[in-house]
């Protein structure tokens, strides 16, 4: 059974605040068909990235799928609004919402958190940082909560971090027993990290850095997209 496409979704934490609009039409021309928005609340993580006015206006500017990570301590409160922009995906934390490993009533927390993510027309997705176990999120799985798990190859907040191999085990355990998940990876990903994770199994691609800062990027989203078809 193969793995699921390949998805290469830049990360517009490096691209130019000041033309989001210019630089999401780009990249939808380089052959990305998704882009990564990364949503940070300052409290979840040290960080203060953009919200629902910015992911709206980028909405109206690109038509490509808006895969939304969120690094916010109350995921469930922006549920409604972003689905009301038309967002893709809604990526929320499992750490945000559910202690590590979670327990019975955190089970019941992530249940009414995805449903109601679904409601809301949008793709579930659960994020782990980089120290919580692979094994935490497969109830989610398993019981299909969630289309897609990120493993965070460093730790949330802040783009331009190094690469962790360390996290490719988990990477390649989720994909040995869910061939059919899709599973992205995050953090320090490019041309010199892509096939140690594509050929762990991960078929989602987020790169920032990468891709917005090379010389050639529609190059970089090419060779990201070949590494993972060479290894599905």
């Amino acid at each position: 059974m193969r793995k699921p496409s390949a998805k290469i979704s830049p990360s517009i934490l490096s691209a130019d605040f000041a033309d989001l609009g210019k630089d999401a039409v780009r990249m939808w021309d380089y052959g990305a068909e998704w882009l990564h928005v990364d949503c940070m609340d300052g409290h979840f993580v040290p960080n203060l990235t953009i919200g629902p006015p910015v992911v709206a206006s980028l909405r109206k500017r690109t038509k490509a799928f808006l895969d939304c990570h969120m690094m916010v301590s109350d995921p469930a409160f922006w549920v409604e609004e972003y689905g009301k922009i038309g967002v893709d995906g809604f990526c929320f934390h499992l750490e945000s919402v559910a202690q590590v490993p979670p327990s019975q009533e955190d089970f019941g927390k992530l249940k009414s958190l995805c449903e109601m993510i679904k409601d809301n027309g949008m793709r579930a997705g659960v994020a782990i940082k980089p120290g919580t176990p692979a094994e935490s999120v497969e109830p989610l799985v398993d019981f299909g909560m969630v289309e897609m798990v990120l493993c965070m190859t460093v730790e949330p907040g802040f783009g331009g971090q190094s690469f962790k191999p360390e996290v490719m085990p988990k990477v390649k355990y989720l994909r040995e027993k869910y061939p059919e998940l899709d599973i992205q990876v995050d953090g320090g990903i490019g041309p010199k990290t892509i096939d140690i994770a594509a050929e762990a199994g991960a078929n989602v691609i987020v790169a920032g850095s990468a891709v917005f800062l090379a010389e050639d990027p529609k190059l970089v989203v090419t060779q990201l997209r070949k590494s993972v078809e060479s290894y599905a």
